[in-house]
């Protein structure tokens, strides 16, 4: 069997920025207005894909992730960011969140919300489970899905893009984000504080050298503080999916044992209720 794992939210937001200047100056941004354009993103990534990769697997962040329980500062600065972007995030936020359970009752594909997950943990898993046997195509731009390449018959596809993800080396990609942190979601490298984003500071510097002899070490030979060795446990729980905590592992798995796709005649009802005439006249597409 083959998997299509789309990273939901990634990419539909994604696609909604990428035509966002040409909503807000031909169109009010409506309800109606980001349904159409999310279910028209999902035919046209599902229409390329699906004769190669027919099991479609919609994957969500849910509304609470473990990360934040585990790190406060993750990912903090979004909100500052969006609250800055003079767009009305919590409308946005609300009709995808909506579209998702209209989904789950009326697409032909299992859609994936996990308490606790982010949809970056519930592909990681799946792919962990799926990718020994089976094709997986994650579609996605997020960089993070390289270090899944570890695993044998892994594509990554950015359709914001249009291009396919290759990462020659999975494990050093993972070591060296480890060590460096992610400022994209708020985690410093592993010598610098908790706080250091929030309070607008420098990280402390990473020299490129060590980095690259660091990589193939233990952690335990050049962490020669407890602060050192914290940070880099800090980070390698945050972004090495290999530490995803076990109760996540156990929910995604057993989400999609009992996830059941709708027909396509729900799907059609749907799209008739919702006056999408332009999806039903595309539903072969899906």
């Amino acid at each position: 069997m083959s998997y299509m794992l789309i990273d939901l939210n990634q990419v539909l937001i994604s696609n909604l920025m990428q035509h966002l200047k040409m909503i807000t100056k031909s169109h009010e941004m409506s309800e109606d207005l980001i349904r159409h354009m999310a279910i028209n993103t999902i035919r046209s990534n599902v229409k390329q894909f699906k004769s190669k990769y027919p099991n479609v697997i919609l994957c969500c962040d849910n509304k609470k992730y473990w990360r934040k329980d585990y790190f406060p500062f993750y990912k903090s600065q979004r909100k500052v960011d969006r609250e800055a972007s003079g767009l009305d995030w919590s409308m946005i936020f609300d009709t995808l969140n909506r579209l998702r359970d209209e989904m789950k009752t009326h697409f032909p594909y299992k859609v994936l919300d996990v308490d606790g997950a982010e949809a970056d943990d519930v592909i990681a898993v799946l792919t962990a489970r799926l990718a020994p046997s089976s094709n997986v195509l994650i579609l996605s731009s997020d960089k993070d899905f390289g270090q899944l390449q570890k695993y044998p018959n892994v594509t990554q596809y950015a359709p914001i893009l249009k291009k396919s993800i290759k990462i020659d080396d999975p494990k050093t990609l993972i070591r060296e984000h480890v060590l460096k942190g992610d400022r994209g979601d708020g985690i410093p490298n592993f010598l610098s504080p908790d706080d250091t984003f929030v309070k607008g500071e420098r990280q402390k510097v990473l020299n490129s050298k060590k980095l690259q002899e660091r990589v193939s070490q233990d952690a335990e030979t050049f962490c020669t503080t407890d602060i050192m060795l914290r940070g880099f446990k800090r980070n390698q729980t945050l972004v090495d999916f290999d530490y995803i905590p076990y109760d996540i592992r156990t929910r995604v798995v057993e989400t999609f044992e009992e996830a059941k796709p709708a027909n396509k005649e729900k799907m059609l009802n749907y799209f008739i209720d919702k006056g999408l005439k332009v999806m039903i006249e595309s539903i072969s597409d899906f």
